[in-house]
């Protein structure tokens, strides 16, 4: 899939929607070679996803073996709306807490006082710094199970369609 490719997808109305969303799943392979699928905030900045974790988190290690990831971000309603993206995580520590963490729990239902007591609480807790899994997409589908399906359900519909012409 090519660069243009990708753009076009991500820049898709629903794509941009599910984009502003808090929360995807990331799929990696862990370090005893099994599969790992998680929810983890995230931040879109235009041209790559950033999540952000503790520096002691496993999946770093991991990611540093096979940086190669999968994620999807979803609508919980019928049908989903669903965006695929495949890429390669780079990792980058940082001290303090990053911007993207902060913009990516900035939707979080709280009043005032709660963000601020949950931002000093964040600022204790990750006082070493936290680190980076930053996301350049390279493979992006958007499904909506109007215009666009999952592509197994693509080669059904042809082959129905080809029976019926039959």
């Amino acid at each position: 899939m090519g660069p243009n490719e990708i753009t076009e997808v991500l820049n898709r109305p629903a794509s941009r929607e599910l984009l502003a969303r808090d929360v995807a799943r990331l799929a990696y392979v862990a370090k005893d070679g099994t599969p790992r699928a998680i929810p983890i905030a995230f931040a879109w900045n235009g041209s790559e996803i950033v999540m952000c974790t503790s520096k002691n988190a496993p999946k770093l290690r991991a990611l540093g073996g096979n940086p190669m990831v999968a994620l999807t971000i979803d609508t919980e309603v019928h049908p989903p709306t669903i965006l695929l993206i495949r890429g390669r995580a780079g990792l980058d520590f940082v001290d303090g807490i990053p911007d993207e963490y902060l913009k990516a729990t900035g939707t979080y239902q709280m009043t005032p006082e709660q963000r601020v007591g949950w931002e000093a609480e964040v600022r204790s807790l990750y006082h070493d710094g936290m680190a980076r899994i930053v996301v350049a997409p390279t493979w992006a589908k958007l499904i909506d199970f109007e215009t666009t399906l999952p592509s197994a359900v693509e080669e059904l519909v042809r082959r129905r369609d080809e029976r019926r012409r039959a």
